[in-house]
């Protein structure tokens, strides 16, 4: 795109609606979303939200500007892109399992979080 190029603002409008259908799509974040709030209240759900539709919309763009194309067709920037990924997949591994770690009985099926019935 040259840098004198104006997008019109129906186009944009037109490309948030048309990536609309993939955010409100249930799926990990969905379930993400109802851990939040289960766990931690409603006025955690927003941070949740904002972030999953910031990263989607992000994705989306860069995926229609180019970036993504270009990771495609050349063969070391794939191989940065995958390397970057399964790096920060091992970071958020090592985080999560500290982290349950740290917290004993946390996440552990089959343990009841809530008090007993009175009688």
């Amino acid at each position: 795109m040259a840098a004198d190029t104006v997008v019109h603002p129906y186009a944009v409008a037109g490309f948030l609606a048309s990536v609309f259908p993939l955010i409100a799509t249930p799926g990990a974040s969905l379930a993400l979303l109802i851990r939040q709030v289960t766990e931690q209240g409603r006025r955690h759900a927003l941070p949740v939200i904002l972030g999953t539709v910031g990263g989607l919309y992000v994705h989306a763009t860069l995926a229609i500007a180019g970036p993504a194309t270009a990771a495609m067709r050349s063969g070391r920037a794939f191989t940065a892109v995958r390397l970057g990924g399964a790096a920060c997949l091992i970071g958020l591994g090592v985080w999560t399992w500290r982290s349950a770690q740290a917290s004993p009985g946390a996440g552990r099926p089959g343990r009841a979080t809530s008090r007993r019935p009175r009688r």
